[in-house]
């Protein structure tokens, strides 16, 4: 979670939400990093999920992570959530709650939905408190 981070408060730079996230392969491997991109590069589809998922995914050749650990310092969003899914990663490890659009418990259950194709074993909560601090920040100065 720590790598997760520094690529949160690196998103600050280009005025991004301060989320960040890394891909793990099997050995604990950093195959994936992503910080959210939006602004940096006017997309709205540029999470920190998504940039580190397609990182992992061009770095093993493979775009499925069926041995793969998402780590992200946010509760995924719908969109994120559906990339994970797709993706076939079996393991989510998230910081902060997303009580307005989170899809991995507070708003939504995406991941754990077992009526879709793929389940997700979810840790959250793992330093919440920082991560939630970026956020708070972030926002406040707004």
């Amino acid at each position: 979670m720590a790598l997760a981070l520094d690529e949160a408060r690196a998103a600050l730079e280009t005025d991004d939400v301060p989320v960040g996230a890394i891909v793990l392969d099997a050995a604990g491997e950093v195959i994936g990093v992503g910080r959210n991109e939006r602004e940096l590069r006017q997309d709205p589809s540029a999470h920190a999920e998504i940039v580190a998922l397609r990182q992992a995914a061009w770095k093993t050749g493979d775009w499925q992570l069926v041995d793969a650990t998402l780590v992200v310092t946010l509760e995924p969003c719908v969109m994120c959530a559906g990339a994970i899914l797709s993706a076939r990663v079996p393991r989510v490890v998230f910081g902060a709650w997303d009580e307005k659009a989170g899809a991995v418990g507070s708003v939504y259950d995406v991941l754990r939905d077992r009526r879709l194709n793929h389940t997700v074993e979810v840790i959250a909560g793992v330093e919440a408190e920082a991560s939630a601090a970026l956020l708070t920040d972030f926002f406040r100065d707004r």
